[in-house]
């Protein structure tokens, strides 16, 4: 959709003022958005909004590859040594290292797959991948908790004694360090790009890095001859991973629920009613789609303005967004107006929302 086709049909979201509707505008999303097409000089092309997304998923994968050859060495270093020296706590914190370092690939394919241009079908294109890989991440929280969990549990009942318990405390640190790593690159990262599930991942990796230390303080406990340290700083951790899971779990249920931080509304809201030629704003709705936001909004005007000067209003409204709201790809912005004294210019909807 490029140059001046702006269809202002009456294509979605007629129910302002209605039942579970905010209150503020109707709402009427009319095509004007993310296709404008402004390129006669215009800053925010919607090829360089395309570049900036793009940009991000490459930004992604690079911090997802980093973070796979870290935990991968990590892996490698703690499985040598847990072959050596027999350690049940150091197996289990290999595992769940190996564990992290796999969860990259689908957040990888999830990146690859949200770069591809939207079609007919799925019009938005494929950046709701994220989520999907973030659930995936989640599910692999709650697992490593069960594991960790269980593995503390069974060490209670049956206590087993650890050697070579220098290299097991050595293996430790080597897992601490190496997912601490990861975790600061793909919190930061995911947190750029505002990638939920990138995020969520950073926080696994550093509840695994977490279980890495609960290895180094079994390893002393046993050193002093206490065989029940390590199986009680298991149990310990394995409360901090489900604390860690609840804030993953969240936020990922924020995206999929289309929730997003009111503060971006109020500053998108505030943004709108600076433009010039608005008179009232109605309701802002927003979205992730991948680590881009979309926005619709309605926007009340003079109604004597012509369909010149409104086009007008509506993309320095447009544009204003763009400049207020973070990581924001495109706004759909519907001119409205009052009508005349005892006429509703909506009125033709109304059936359609008849109880």
């Amino acid at each position: 959709m490029t140059g001046q086709g702006h269809t202002h049909g009456h294509t979605e979201d007629h129910t302002a003022g209605r039942p579970g509707v905010p209150a503020g505008g109707r709402g009427h999303a009319h095509g004007h958005g993310q296709g404008h097409g402004h390129g006669r000089g215009h800053h925010h092309h919607h090829g360089e909004r395309i570049d900036a997304a793009l940009e991000g998923s490459a930004e992604g994968l690079r911090t997802l590859w980093f973070s796979f050859a870290v935990l991968a060495a990590t892996t490698a270093v703690q499985a040598v040594i847990a072959a050596l020296s027999g350690s049940v706590a150091l197996l289990g914190d290999t595992v769940h290292n190996a564990t992290d370092a796999l969860t990259a690939l689908p957040l990888a394919l999830a990146f690859v797959l949200g770069r591809r241009a939207a079609t007919r079908r799925y019009t938005y294109g494929f950046g709701r991948a994220e989520d999907l890989a973030g659930v995936l991440v989640v599910l692999v929280i709650a697992a490593s908790a069960a594991f960790a969990g269980y593995e503390a549990v069974r060490r209670l009942l049956d206590p087993q004694d650890i050697t070579h318990l220098p290299a097991v405390a050595a293996a430790g640190l080597v897992g601490f360090a190496g997912n601490e790593w990861v975790a600061r690159a793909r919190i930061r990262t995911g947190r750029r790009i505002g990638s939920a599930a990138l995020v969520a991942d950073g926080l696994h990796a550093r509840t695994d890095g977490f279980t890495s230390l609960a290895v180094l303080l079994g390893a002393g406990g046993a050193a002093l001859g206490w065989r029940y340290a390590d199986p009680l700083v298991g149990l310990v951790i394995t409360g901090a991973i489900l604390l860690v899971l609840r804030g993953a779990a969240r936020e990922i249920w924020h995206r999929l629920m289309d929730a997003v931080d009111p503060a971006l509304v109020d500053t998108a809201e505030h943004a709108l009613a600076d433009v010039e030629g608005v008179r009232a704003v109605g309701a802002v709705r927003m979205r992730w789609i991948g680590h881009t936001l979309r926005a619709e909004t309605s926007l009340e005007v003079d109604p004597g303005l012509t369909v010149v000067e409104a086009h007008a209003v509506a993309v320095a409204a447009e544009h204003a967004l763009l400049h207020a709201v973070p990581r924001l790809a495109g706004a759909t912005v519907h001119i409205d107006h009052a009508g005349t004294a005892g006429q509703d210019p909506h009125a033709a909807l109304d059936h359609h929302f008849a109880r």
